[in-house]
């Protein structure tokens, strides 16, 4: 991966880049996403952020050497405090992050958010964590994507401001997916329910504690709600 030839999941978080947006893109490593971007000629102002030193100056580096350092920004900060008011960011990528460590990101800087108009976010894991924030947060997820590449699977959430509705189970495998039903969606869900079954097999004997009744009890929710889904290939 480089400047030129992002990975699957960049890509595809890229693809929902609007054309002449001003992009922040937070925990930059590289700058990768966003050289990328003023390459395909997709935006030509952006942000890196990065709250690491190493990162920081792979980034800076990068971004000397691609000749884009008159419109990228390199900044060592803590999140959203990269973002500056005069940059006019109206758009944030998030990518390669836990969910809830992305949430605490957006939760610790509102302000930051106040003339944005879109999140790209790409959790590694625990996506549910950040369609509980948006929902809370006055967000409604305008598409989302579900890939394997090089034997993981990530999902890409895209928001913009606005209400939305949704249910137990569109909260925990998202709306969007659970509709296109894709390969890696169906792959992804039943190796969780085969965990699931797995940990329940190894309780199955344990004393019956009230900590292992209720483990118990959410285990077997949360295998009846995604086999519903996984089950029902009309929804």
């Amino acid at each position: 991966m480089n400047a030129q030839k992002l990975s699957k999941r960049l890509e595809a978080v890229a693809s929902f880049v609007p054309t002449g947006a001003v992009v922040a893109d937070i925990g930059s490593d590289h700058a990768y996403l966003p050289c990328y971007l003023i390459h395909h000629e997709i935006i030509n102002k952006a942000v890196a952020g990065e709250v690491v030193k190493g990162p920081y100056e792979s980034a800076v580096r990068q971004v000397k050497s691609e000749g884009l350092d008159k419109q990228i920004s390199v900044r060592l900060a803590d999140g959203l405090k990269a973002i500056e008011e005069q940059d006019k960011v109206d758009t944030i990528t998030i990518a390669g992050m836990g969910g809830p460590l992305i949430v605490s990101i957006l939760e610790k800087d509102p302000q930051a958010l106040k003339h944005v108009t879109r999140l790209i976010l790409q959790p590694n894991i625990h996506a549910k964590t950040i369609r509980q924030w948006a929902l809370k947060n006055g967000w409604a997820i305008l598409d989302e994507v579900i890939l394997e590449e090089d034997g993981k699977i990530y999902e890409i959430l895209v928001l913009q401001k606005g209400v939305m509705t949704l249910t137990e189970a569109e909260i925990l495998l998202g709306k969007f997916l659970i509709a296109e039903r894709s390969k890696v969606f169906i792959e992804k869900w039943s190796r969780e329910i085969e965990n699931w079954k797995r940990v329940l097999a190894s309780i199955q004997d344990a004393e019956q504690t009230s900590e292992i009744v209720a483990k118990r009890g959410e285990l077997l929710h949360l295998i009846g709600l995604v086999e519903e889904v996984l089950n029902n290939e009309n929804r």
